[in-house]
């Protein structure tokens, strides 16, 4: 009979990744050989690390998220539960990036403030992506492979090209949604109904996006632990 309190497997760091002995991994994290995790990182339980992913210093990732070949995600990140990162997708971290400081000399760590994006609950990034830093991700949002995100996506929203633009909407088991009627998620008479049903919100939060006002406040106010939506 199995014990259904027994604890979750210890992680598994392959030998040829480089697991900073100051970051945390969660019981049955799984991290793929070239991977490398940077100090004081958080992996929540039970993620998958990729070859050759890149966790950089201080970055937060949730319970139960893929991070896939060679994304590489710069801090100050912080991932929710149950995101997937494709291949090679990054999160960038620096507005006006310059090797050099006006004088000529290398910049250093104190030269330049690193800013972050963060990604909700059950979010997904396409392979190849990039997200531009400050942004949020929001909750079960969809971005599509390739697309370059500049601004703060909502919750539910599919978003592709470059620059990214909301092309529909997307719910839980990542299925585009349409308009009962055949209309297009993407926009036309069904926009509010397709939304409301991704979401479940009221009307007065529908009518808040529509008014461009920011609806992931509350992903940007996750804690470090623990990694609940």
């Amino acid at each position: 009979m199995t014990d259904s309190g027994a604890s979750p497997p210890e992680a598994s760091v392959t030998p040829t990744a480089d697991v900073d002995e100051h970051a945390d991994i969660g019981p049955g994290t799984l991290i793929w050989p070239l991977a490398q995790v940077r100090e004081h990182a958080v992996l929540g339980q039970n993620c998958i690390l990729g070859r050759g992913a890149y966790i950089g210093p201080g970055v937060t990732v949730g319970h139960n998220c893929k991070i896939q070949n060679y994304a590489l995600i710069y801090e100050p990140a912080r991932l929710g539960d149950g995101v997937f990162v494709g291949p090679g997708a990054v999160f960038t971290n620096d507005t006006f990036p310059r090797a050099v400081n006006v004088d000529g000399t290398r910049k250093a760590a104190e030269d330049w403030n690193a800013v972050g994006v963060r990604v909700g609950t059950g979010a997904s990034i396409g392979a190849r992506s990039v997200c531009i830093a400050p942004l949020t991700i929001g909750r079960w949002a969809m971005v599509a492979a390739g697309a370059v995100v500049t601004r703060d996506v909502p919750d539910f929203a599919l978003v592709a090209g470059v620059p990214a633009r909301r092309i529909g909407w997307v719910g839980r088991s990542s299925n585009p949604l349409t308009d009962d009627d055949g209309g297009g998620g993407g926009g036309g008479g069904g926009r509010s109904s397709v939304q409301s049903r991704a979401t479940g919100i009221t009307n007065a939060t529908v009518r808040s996006q529509r008014s461009g006002r920011d609806l992931t406040s509350r992903t940007s106010e996750q804690p470090t632990r623990p990694f609940s939506s």
